[in-house]
C-alpha cells in the first residue's frame, strides 16, 4: 500500500512542465523520509539527510499548492522534530535547529529583501534608537531557534532566522526607527533675552511632550555666539518648538527704568543693605519683573533699576529710609562736690547738705525753689523760648543748688561739655590729657667704664569719657544709654622740687547706666566717689613763719579724711529737624540768662533768710517756696 501511495505522487508530480506548476497533493501516515524524497523530486532540489528522522506527516490539501511551496511545507515537519534545512550551494542539507547558525548559513546583503524558507543571515542597521533597546523589543518576534546579537560599534542588529521572520522585524524597526529619528533645528533670537527664552521653552516643552517617552524627548540648547537657541527633537517636535520660539521671540513689553535716587540724610550703604533684603524675601512670578538695586558711595545714591511699578514701591521704601534723622543735644555738667565743705555750708544757712549723692542734691534743690520766682520765670522762659519751655521750679532749682555750692566753694566745676547725637547712634567725648607711665627699663652699656639704664614708657590718657547713645521715642521724650569714666591722678610721683621719684598713680571711676528723660530734662549720675587723706597746717601770722622755732611753736598740722563726689548731670534737648539746632543754641543762652538772675534772686533770699535764722537749725519748711 505503501508503495503504491509513493508511485501515484510519483506519477501526479512528473506532471509539472515549468518551475513553478500547481499539484494536488494529499497523504497521510507517510514517512518523513518519504516526504523528504517527494519534495526533493518535485523542486529538483539536493537535500542531504544525515540524521535518521523517525515519524509520519499527514497533508490534506483541498485545493493545489505551488510545487516550491513543498519546501516550506517541509521545512515546517522539519521544526517539529527539531531540525531545519540549510543551503549550502546546490546542496540542501538537514541539520538540528539548534545548530543550523553554525552551518554556514546564507548570509544575506544587508537591505535586500527577503524570501523563501531557508533559514539565513542578514545585518540590520538601527539609526535613531540605540541598538540594545532595538534588540529587546524585537527579541519576541524571531523563531525558537533563531540566533540574534548587536553590535554597538555600528548600532548593527545580527540575525539568523527564517526570511519572513526577518522581514517582520526589519518592517517593526522600521517603524519604530522612524518615529525617534532626531532632527535639529537652529531658531536666530532676535528681540529677547536668549537666557530667559530658553529657561521658558524648556519648561513648556516639558508640558506638552511625554518625557518618559524616548521618541517625545525635546532638548534646548543656547549658542550665544549666534544668538540662537538649538532644539533637537523628532521633526514633528521640533516644527512645534520652532514656531513656539518664534512667537515668544517679541520685544518686551516690561517698562523697565532706571532712577537714581540721592540721599539727603542717610548712608547709601545701610540703605542698600535694607532694600537688598527686602527684595530677597519677595516672590516675583517672572523672574525679569525683580528689580535691581545697587550704590554710588561718591555721590551717596541708590541706583534702581527694574520695572516702573517696582521701582515705585522702592522709592517709596528709600523715601521712609532717607527722612530726616532726630537729633538730640545733649548738655553735660561735671561737677566735684566736698562733702565736708558741703556739711558746713549746710550748716551755715540751716538746710541739710551733708548727702552729696543724686537725691541728697535734688532733697538740697528743694531750699533753692520759690514758686514766686519760678512763675516768671517759666513765663520768661516761655515766652523767649517757645518749645523749650520746661525748665519748671525743679529744674531752676536744681541749677540754683549746684551754683550755691560753686560759689561758696563746696563745689568744683570739673567740665561742662556738649555732644551732639544721632538718634541710635554712638556718640562720645573725652576730655583729659595723655601721660606717660614707665614700663620698664633695658641696661645699656655704651662703654667699658660706662652703664646706663634706658626706660620704656606707655602712654596713658588720663581724664573724662561721656558715651551716650540716645533712642528718641516722641519729639517730647528721649532714652539715653550712658557711660561715664573719669580717670584721675592720684599721686604724681614727683618730689618737693618737681623731679619724678616713682611711678604716678591714677584712679579709674566708671558708671554706666540708662534713663528715660523728656526734652529739657535734667538727671543726676552720681556714685563717682573718692576719699582720701587731706592734711592742712595753721599758723600764727608771722611768728609762725620764724624758722625752726615758728614751725613747732607757732603752727599746727592735722589730717582729715575727706571725701568727694563726682556727680554728672546731662540735660537732653530732642532736636527734629536740622535747621532748629542754631535756633537751640540761642535759646540756650537766653535759659542761662534766665537762670542767673534766678540765681541772684534765690541767692539773696537765702541769705535774708540764714541771718534771720540761728545758725544750726533745719528749718527748710521756712525757705521761701521750700518743700521737703
Amino acid at each position: 500500500m505503501r508503495f503504491i501511495k509513493g508511485v501515484f505522487l510519483t506519477a501526479v508530480l512528473a506532471l509539472s512542465l515549468s518551475a513553478r506548476e500547481q499539484v494536488n497533493v494529499n497523504f497521510s501516515n507517510l514517512e518523513i523520509e518519504d516526504f523528504i524524497k517527494l519534495v526533493s523530486k518535485t523542486t529538483n532540489k539536493n537535500i542531504l539527510l544525515t540524521n535518521k528522522i523517525a515519524g509520519t506527516v499527514d497533508f490534506v490539501s483541498s485545493t493545489a499548492v505551488y510545487d516550491d511551496e513543498l519546501m516550506g511545507i517541509l521545512i515546517s515537519v522539519l521544526e517539529s522534530k527539531g531540525f531545519t534545512l540549510v543551503q549550502n550551494g546546490s546542496l540542501y542539507e538537514i541539520v538540528r535547529s539548534a545548530d543550523a547558525a553554525q552551518s554556514n548559513v546564507k548570509v544575506v546583503k544587508q537591505g535586500q529583501n527577503l524570501d523563501g524558507s531557508i533559514m539565513v543571515t542578514q545585518a540590520i542597521a538601527v539609526n535613531g534608537e540605540n541598538v540594545d533597546v532595538i534588540a529587546a523589543k524585537v527579541r519576541y518576534l524571531i523563531s525558537k531557534t533563531a540566533k540574534l546579537m548587536t553590535m554597538k560599534e555600528s548600532n548593527t542588529l545580527l540575525i539568523t532566522d527564517y526570511p519572513k521572520n526577518i522581514e517582520t522585524i526589519k518592517k517593526v524597526i522600521q517603524d519604530i526607527d522612524t518615529n525617534n529619528l532626531a532632527i535639529v533645528k537652529i531658531v536666530p533670537i532676535k528681540f529677547a533675552d536668549p537666557k530667559k527664552l530658553q529657561v521658558k521653552v524648556t519648561d513648556i516643552a516639558k508640558s506638552l511632550f511625554n518625557e518618559q517617552v524616548a521618541a517625545d524627548v525635546v532638548k534646548i540648547f543656547l549658542d550665544e555666539n549666534t544668538n540662537s537657541l538649538i532644539a533637537i527633537a523628532n521633526s514633528e517636535n521640533a516644527k512645534e518648538i520652532e514656531s513656539l520660539i518664534k512667537k515668544l521671540d517679541v520685544e518686551s513689553n516690561i517698562n523697565n527704568t532706571v532712577q537714581i535716587f540721592n540721599l539727603k540724610n542717610s548712608d547709601a550703604k545701610s540703605v542698600l543693605g535694607s532694600l537688598t533684603e527686602i527684595i530677597s524675601k519677595q516672590t516675583y512670578p517672572d523672574p525679569s519683573l525683580k528689580p535691581n538695586v545697587s550704590m554710588s558711595e561718591e555721590v551717596n545714591a541708590i541706583i534702581v533699576t527694574g520695572e516702573a511699578e517696582a521701582v515705585k514701591g522702592i522709592k517709596y521704601i528709600i523715601d521712609e529710609l532717607d527722612t530726616e534723622k532726630y537729633q538730640v543735644y545733649v548738655q553735660a555738667r561735671v561737677i566735684n562736690i566736698n562733702k565736708k565743705n558741703a556739711e558746713s555750708l549746710g550748716l551755715k544757712y540751716g538746710f541739710s547738705a551733708g548727702d552729696v549723692s543724686s537725691s541728697g542734691i535734688y532733697a538740697m534743690s528743694a531750699n533753692f525753689g520759690d514758686s514766686e520766682l519760678t512763675k516768671l520765670s517759666s513765663v520768661a522762659i516761655t515766652n523767649a523760648l517757645g518749645a523749650i519751655g520746661s525748665k519748671t521750679m525743679s529744674a531752676l532749682a536744681l541749677g540754683a543748688t549746684l551754683d550755691f555750692l560753686q560759689t561758696n566753694g563746696a563745689a568744683q566745676s570739673v567740665s561742662n561739655p556738649s555732644i551732639l547725637c544721632v538718634n541710635n547712634k554712638d556718640s562720645s567725648i573725652y576730655v583729659g590729657k595723655t601721660i606717660s607711665i614707665a614700663t620698664g627699663s633695658i641696661s645699656n652699656t655704651n662703654s667699658v667704664s660706662s652703664i646706663g639704664l634706658a626706660n620704656s614708657y606707655k602712654r596713658e590718657d588720663v581724664g573724662l569719657k561721656l558715651k551716650i547713645k540716645p533712642r528718641v521715642s516722641s519729639i517730647d521724650k528721649v532714652t539715653l544709654d550712658v557711660e561715664t569714666v573719669l580717670e584721675n591722678i592720684t599721686d604724681s610721683g614727683l618730689n618737693a622740687s618737681g623731679e619724678s621719684v616713682r611711678q604716678p598713680e591714677t584712679s579709674k571711676q566708671e558708671v554706666k547706666t540708662q534713663a528715660i528723660l523728656r526734652n529739657g530734662e535734667d538727671i543726676i549720675i552720681g556714685g563717682l566717689v573718692k576719699s582720701y587723706a587731706a592734711t592742712s597746717t595753721s599758723k600764727v601770722p608771722l611768728l609762725g613763719d620764724i624758722p625752726l622755732f615758728g614751725e613747732y611753736l607757732f603752727s599746727s598740722t592735722t589730717t582729715s579724711n575727706e571725701q568727694d563726689n563726682l556727680i554728672v548731670i546731662l540735660t537732653p534737648y530732642v532736636i527734629d529737624k536740622s535747621e532748629k539746632l542754631s535756633q537751640l543754641q540761642k535759646d540756650l543762652g537766653l535759659l542761662t540768662n534766665i537762670q542767673e538772675e534766678y540765681n541772684k534772686k534765690i541767692f539773696k533770699k537765702i541769705e535774708e533768710k540764714s541771718q534771720e535764722t540761728p545758725m544750726g537749725t533745719n528749718e527748710l519748711s521756712n525757705v521761701p517756696g521750700g518743700d521737703k
